[in-house]
């Protein structure tokens, strides 16, 4: 253990001011992800007084489950002055900023290696809980003031172009979203003229299915008429010994996130612009995959027939209510989803909707493997803490 490294006990206190006044009402939940998240817990008729108050750059923990979630969720107020937590969550703060800044502990917080050993010391068995003074005794090493900022702002420069790329992602989804509802949902797609179709008196039939009019030589097809719809499959793989230079093709399995990777192959099943559509649990959940990959359990996989329909298709899929009245679990089968039907546009108006959409997800897709370099960053930056 290097000379710089003392226990955290030395550098921080507990804080305990309660709502007694009733005077904050800024009441805040603590994640998982190491972040404050605004509660959305039932406070009807419940006494706030007894609420902790925590100030900026005060910290907030949870120490029960540590073993079973294999983190510790602890947290800095960064964003408000003050706010209100509940009394379960100890609330501690650093006893003097002049040796240990509140920003750099935050980042040792936020090593894998501190969740690791946290639940190394947690106790009493799968929901065990990480005892005050065991976590107090956990060291990390303190560097001069100055060499601290000179982290921090180095972290911080990562972090906030990690957040800056995420706030243009939302953007250009925000965008591509407004353009389907005015092209196909409001029908004020560009006419021959570069009109809107509707407004500009473009002709309108009335379709039975759908009870409402939509343009003219448009139809309304079923899902099995527009792609090939097939089952991810159940594959067993080891991915213990799985290395990814060598497996560069991804695998995907049931999830709630754009990337929900699950490991490596060496070989794919399904062409890139298929769409996966999660078939169990959280179901309905589909994202447009833009590069060849292999699929298993739990997932849906449609193959557009035509590749500039991909995004029409995968946007068309995600504004559908499924059915969520599976037996014991909710599930998605393959004659459910291939008989659900949609408007299907003429193709020349696919063809424009392709190729003005593809310029918003290629430079999503740019953004979003720029962070992934980003976030590698911020780990390898992380883990040279315990060299300083």
């Amino acid at each position: 253990m290097k000379s710089n490294y003392r226990p955290i006990g030395e550098h921080i206190q507990l804080v305990d001011e309660r709502n007694r006044d009733l005077r904050v009402n800024n009441l805040l939940g603590l994640s998982i992800s190491k972040e404050f998240i605004p509660s959305v817990a039932n406070t009807v008729g419940t006494n706030m007084s007894n609420y902790k108050v925590i100030r900026k750059n005060q910290f907030a923990c949870s120490v029960m489950q540590v073993r079973r979630d294999k983190k510790m969720p602890v947290a800095l107020l960064k964003e408000y002055d003050e706010a209100i937590i509940s009394q379960a969550y100890p609330v501690f703060e650093v006893k003097d900023e002049q040796k240990l800044l509140p920003d750099y502990l935050m980042m040792w917080f936020e090593r894998a290696e501190f969740d690791r050993e946290a639940c190394f010391h947690a106790v009493g068995g799968v929901r065990g809980s990480l005892d005050w003074e065991d976590f107090e005794n956990m060291k990390l090493p303190i560097p001069h003031p100055d060499r601290q900022k000179e982290i921090i702002t180095e972290y911080k420069t990562i972090e906030n172009r990690i957040k800056l790329n995420e706030r243009l992602i939302q953007k250009l989804e925000e965008t591509a979203q407004a353009v389907y509802r005015e092209w196909f949902v409001d029908f004020e797609f560009p006419d021959e003229n570069g009109k809107p179709y509707k407004s500009s008196g473009g002709e309108m039939v009335f379709n039975t299915d759908l009870m409402k009019e939509i343009p003219k030589s448009w139809e309304n097809k079923a899902i099995s008429e527009v792609g090939t719809l097939k089952a991810g499959g159940d594959k067993p793989i080891n991915f213990s010994s799985v290395k990814s230079n060598d497996f560069p093709i991804p695998i995907y399995s049931n999830g709630t996130t754009d990337d929900g990777l699950y490991g490596y192959t060496d070989k794919h099943n399904y062409p890139k612009n298929s769409i996966t559509i999660s078939a169990r649990g959280t179901i309905g959940f589909c994202v447009l995959r833009r590069e060849e990959f292999d699929a298993i359990v739990r997932l849906l996989v449609l193959i557009p027939h035509t590749s500039i329909a991909a995004i029409y298709l995968w946007q068309s899929i995600k504004q559908i209510d499924f059915d969520k009245s599976g037996s014991v679990q909710n599930q998605l089968t393959i004659p459910q989803i291939s008989s659900i039907k949609i408007i299907y546009p003429e193709l020349e108006i696919l063809k424009k909707y392709d190729s003005l959409t593809s310029q918003f997800y290629q430079y999503s897709e740019t953004l979003n493997k720029e962070n992934q370099k980003l976030k590698k960053l911020k780990d390898l930056l992380l883990s040279k803490m315990t060299k300083i």
